[in-house]
């Protein structure tokens, strides 16, 4: 296996969520020379994967042109194997030996499964994430040994996805305010450019705590080192939560309008937790909840994820 040609997702978290399947790639053939096409907002992730002799940038186009894009950049070459996880036809038009295509099924599955199926593995590899060493070392001066941390990303890339920032402040103070199960623990938050304002509610609910807010400061591979670090990662369904759980962190998801059975974080150190209403009837309640301008977890209680993050807490004690 000389030439590999994996195409992934424009999106981090599916991104993340392939990466296992490229993970096996790579180990499985240390030898070949790997192409990977991503979206602009997943090249950090995937940037410093073993083999990696090219990554190209997958910009959306009108009319499918980026497709077209893609092809005139890797049409010259014969490709010993083509992986594409985006399921687009791209594949079956260009030189290859063996091609791989993601094909959609009404089985309801987890992602990392379902990204699995494409080369027929199983167990499914699950997602990895390679650092720098420079990225780490970062990681440690903001955190440094001796102490535990608990990571929260109080945003997401929609609004219907976000439990209320001053909910996850009420979190975060009972579980590191003395007496509480991560007292004294030192507190980071993450997320993108334009989330600032979520940071705020944790802020002040912790005045004297010295919280860290790392919220659009950082890139996102010294996104992933800082989780990595995390006694605790709490957030929303998001790609920072899928970062968290493929670093190994104990990540601790909140889920509303998507469906965790699908999207959940994956890893034996992972939990997730809804409110009341279900999914079901959230979908039912809210049909447009696509489009739907404000959070759609509004059921999900602040003694209901305490107690989530306390079981996750004792279950990854021994870990």
């Amino acid at each position: 296996m000389k030439r590999i040609l994996f195409i992934t997702s424009t999106r981090i978290g599916d991104a993340v969520i392939n990466s296992g399947v490229l993970d096996h790639l790579v180990q499985q053939y240390p030898e070949a020379r790997v192409t990977v096409a991503c979206g602009p907002l997943a090249q950090p992730i995937l940037e410093h994967t073993p083999g990696l002799e090219r990554l190209i940038i997958l910009r959306k186009k009108p009319l499918g042109l980026h497709w077209l894009g893609l092809w005139r950049r890797v049409f010259a070459t014969r490709w010993d194997l083509v992986v594409d996880l985006r399921g687009s036809a791209i594949a079956f038009v260009l030189r290859a030996r063996r091609r791989n295509v993601l094909k959609r099924t009404r089985v309801k599955m987890h992602k990392v499964r379902e990204a699995a199926g494409v080369m027929r593995l199983d167990p499914p590899p699950a997602p990895r994430i390679y650092l720098p060493d420079d990225a780490r070392q970062r990681a440690l001066k903001w955190m440094p040994a001796g102490r535990d941390y608990l990571v929260v990303c109080p945003s997401a890339s929609l609004p219907f996805k976000m439990w209320p920032a001053t909910n996850f402040a009420e979190v975060v103070a009972e579980l590191v305010l003395p007496g509480g199960a991560m007292g004294g623990a030192g507190v980071v938050i993450v997320g993108g450019p334009g989330d600032e304002d979520h940071a705020v509610p944790i802020i002040n609910a912790l005045p004297d705590a010295g919280v860290l807010d790392l919220t659009g400061k950082l890139y996102l591979s010294d996104v992933a080192a800082v989780v990595e670090r995390a006694r605790l990662f709490i957030g929303n369904d998001s790609g920072v939560m899928h970062i968290a759980a493929a670093m190994g962190a104990p990540t601790l998801g909140l889920f509303g309008p998507s469906d965790e059975l699908l999207y959940g974080p994956y890893g034996e150190k992972c939990a997730t937790v809804r409110g009341p209403r279900g999914l079901e009837a959230t979908l039912s309640e809210f049909p447009n909840w696509r489009q739907h301008p404000s959070s759609l977890l509004d059921d999900l209680r602040v003694p209901v994820v305490i107690e989530a993050a306390k079981k996750l807490l004792e279950r990854t004690e021994e870990a």
